[in-house]
């Protein structure tokens, strides 16, 4: 992959990808097709995205100041069980044959999209059970939901932030841009260990992972500030109906 169109290409869905993101969670949905569209086989295009994502993780922690300010003690309990769950998936992936993870992947796509348009409604459903109390730690939910949804981004990732997002909203923080910020920051945790084990034991197409990678941390600066301001329900079903015909398209044609 040496193409200025190609290069091109990728930087351009890194920036859309990291945008939308890191305000919502749908990184994948982009990324992983450019990388598809680019030539690469599916094994291949998941380790150059999941390696990629790692960009995403610097840059919204900088633009999530303000949501991750008094969030400390919580982040340093459950990020080191997002990155055992990351690692987990890359030892899950790197142990797999490319074609059973070839038939896997339009299951994993649909799953991420249908996740990304239940979201909503399970925040409401928080939101009514809740009745305005404070949200407690969420008792097993959260740990045992957060180690399984983490192996699964290190696995694939493709609509897990959406997933973790709606967890957290359930569990732990009704509010969504100080969710989505948290959110961030336990999937970058798992997506750098899931990274490290691939730059040592797999095979990473590295002319992929810079121009997408460098989008990706641009993109990702801009993602939260989106996240306090806009709504996202348009941006969700698009992304959603998105996801669905790709599932389509890689259950018809593994190869992409």
């Amino acid at each position: 992959m040496t193409g200025l169109g190609e290069i091109a290409l990728l930087a351009g869905a890194g920036l859309l990808a990291g945008v939308v993101g890191t305000a919502g969670g749908i990184t994948s949905l982009i990324s992983y097709p450019a990388l598809l569209a680019v030539g690469l086989p599916a094994l291949s295009a998941n380790v150059a995205n999941i390696v990629a994502l790692v960009a995403c993780w610097p840059g919204s922690a900088l633009a999530s100041q303000p949501e991750l300010v008094g969030h400390g003690v919580w982040l340093r309990r459950w990020v080191p069980l997002s990155a055992l769950g990351g690692a987990a998936g890359s030892l899950l992936l790197l142990s797999t044959p490319p074609g059973v993870f070839g038939r896997v992947v339009p299951f994993l796509v649909a799953a991420g999209s249908l996740a990304l348009l239940a979201q909503p409604w399970l925040a409401a459903r928080h939101q009514r059970h809740r009745g305005g109390r404070p949200s407690g730690a969420g008792g097993v939910v959260l740990p045992l939901g957060l180690i399984a949804m983490s192996v699964y981004n290190g696995y694939f990732g493709a609509g897990s932030g959406v997933m973790i997002l709606a967890l957290l909203l359930i569990t732990a923080e009704s509010r969504l841009a100080t969710a989505n910020a948290l959110k961030n920051m336990v999937i970058g945790a798992g997506t750098l260990i899931s990274a490290a084990a691939f730059a040592v034991f797999g095979p990473v197409d590295w002319t992929a992972v810079a121009p997408l990678g460098l989008g990706m941390f641009v993109g990702s600066t801009l993602g939260p500030r989106i996240a306090r301001r806009l709504p996202a329900t348009l941006l969700r079903r698009l992304v959603a109906l998105i996801g669905i015909g790709l599932a389509i398209q890689l259950w018809i044609d593994p190869n992409g």
